[in-house]
């Protein structure tokens, strides 16, 4: 199993729909609204890597997301 998290900024006034659209995303375990320098943390399970990694494409893709950073969790 991977597991990583993606920190999210998003537009302002978005944080609760972006929050609503990883929550139906295949592959994301969780998803919360956070206060602090990011406004959204997204917490990916996959079976490996390569859908880590495309979990991750599809979140930078989702519409009034600004930036991101993904952290992968070291086994």
């Amino acid at each position: 199993m991977h597991v990583g998290f993606v920190l999210l900024n998003c537009d302002l006034g978005a944080e609760e729909y972006i929050v609503e659209e990883l929550k139906h995303m295949q592959n994301i375990k969780n998803a919360y609204l956070t206060y602090g320098a990011y406004d959204v943390i997204a917490e990916i399970n996959t079976p490996d890597q390569h859908t880590f990694e495309k979990a991750v494409a599809d979140i930078r893709k989702l519409s009034r997301v600004v930036s991101t950073m993904t952290l992968n969790v070291i086994n």
